[in-house]
């Protein structure tokens, strides 16, 4: 496996987990069945689980992207070395990114974004180019 399939893999297997600590937010502040059900939503999260929660719905945005980019390159056989380097630095971008949001560091946020994006933007040039 390349680095960069093993770098998606990764980055889906983290998102798919990362609705965890809300969700246990949600059961704290609102109780079992109140989660489970559908009932309205009127007991308001701490501040981290809904900024964890926003930090998830980003991770699955950018999912997509990623994912294209990655899936194309290794199809057109484009994968290298540099799309490998920058597949690892989009995961540890994703990274810094859902625990800088969820813990509410100023600048984190936007700049581990800012990483990813260009990472994905690196990862399509070298299959246009």
């Amino acid at each position: 496996m390349t680095t960069d399939l093993k770098m998606l893999a990764l980055v889906a297997g983290i998102t798919a987990l990362m609705w965890l600590p809300y969700i246990l937010a949600r059961i704290s502040v609102s109780g079992l069945m109140p989660t489970l059900t559908y009932a309205a939503d009127n007991d308001p999260l701490p501040d981290w689980a809904s900024r964890a929660k926003r930090a998830h719905s980003n991770a699955i945005e950018n999912l997509a992207p990623f994912a294209a980019v990655v899936l194309v390159a290794h199809l057109a056989q484009a994968a290298n070395e540099t799309t490998a380097l920058w597949s690892s630095i989009y995961f540890w971008a994703r990274m810094v990114h859902y625990v800088g949001y969820t813990a509410g560091v100023p600048f984190v946020r936007t700049l581990s974004f800012a990483v990813g994006w260009l990472a994905i933007m690196m990862i399509f040039l070298q299959i246009v180019t």
